[in-house]
């Protein structure tokens, strides 16, 4: 299987994850649906760059999934995520976890990165010294920050829908740096998926303003599990510089 195809995949698969609503791993892409499992995740919100907020840390997601007769699904995968100043991003991702699903259980680790200062976006295959270029996505109208958009919809949605409820966690320090959180409930009414109880599922996000970028995010539904995404061993450095190119030794394709 080419690296491309397994870039398509993900891209395919990470935009089904953030059209959900809530999502689960940002760059801060988290969430997903009743079936969905986590791939990874992006160094903050699709298609937006942050500035003057440069960070480097660890993004592990796990899941677990409880099965009728007691039986446990546990899968888990690390990212590295980096952010510069300027923002572009890298995300270094095993694809080991999906060995099962592409049919290969020997997948290469992969390196996304995203250059919004020369408009590019490049997935490298380090095993190969190949890389696929692409542009990169210019963001729409600017708006407030992630989290405030997220309990404004929240808030628009539960008082609309009473199925939908969301409320303040306040303020917590997480691996170093201050987040604000919020629990968003979904109610699914008895009767309307074949259910004969109704299903809660429940989504708890911590977004830190300083990173601009949710540092833990779970997620709790009867029907596929918990996941868990956090940041770990949060540095708020500068990156080296060199992460965000090309080795001169790589072979890119467009």
């Amino acid at each position: 299987m080419s690296i491309r195809v397994i870039v398509v995949g993900l891209l395919a698969v990470a935009i089904g994850l953030s059209a959900q609503d809530p999502p689960p791993a940002g760059r801060g892409r988290f969430g997903g649906g009743p079936n969905a499992r986590f791939l990874g995740a992006e160094a903050g919100p699709p298609g937006r760059v942050v500035r003057n907020a440069p960070y480097s840390a660890e993004m592990i997601t796990e899941s677990t999934q409880t099965l009728a007769d007691g039986n446990h699904i546990r899968q888990s995968a690390t990212a590295r995520v980096f952010r510069d100043s300027e923002g572009r991003t890298r995300t270094e991702q095993s694809l080991k976890g999906l060995g099962a699903l592409a049919g290969n259980t020997n997948l290469p680790n992969v390196i996304f990165i995203s250059d919004p200062v020369a408009g590019s976006t490049y997935a490298l295959n380090p095993s190969a010294k190949t890389a696929t270029k692409g542009g990169w996505m210019r963001p729409g109208r600017s708006g407030p920050p992630p989290a405030n958009r997220a309990e404004q919809k929240g808030r628009r949605r539960s008082g609309d829908n009473a199925n939908v409820k969301t409320e303040s966690l306040g303020r917590q320090t997480i691996d170093g740096v201050a987040a604000d959180g919020t629990r968003t409930t979904t109610t699914i009414p008895a009767g309307e998926l074949g259910n004969e109880q109704p299903i809660q599922i429940v989504t708890e996000r911590w977004y830190s303003p300083d990173l601009q970028t949710f540092v833990l995010s779970k997620r709790t539904d009867p029907r596929s599990g918990e996941t868990i995404t956090r940041l770990s061993g949060i540095a708020r450095g500068e990156p080296a510089h060199s992460l965000f190119e090309v080795p001169a030794d790589y072979k890119v394709s467009q």
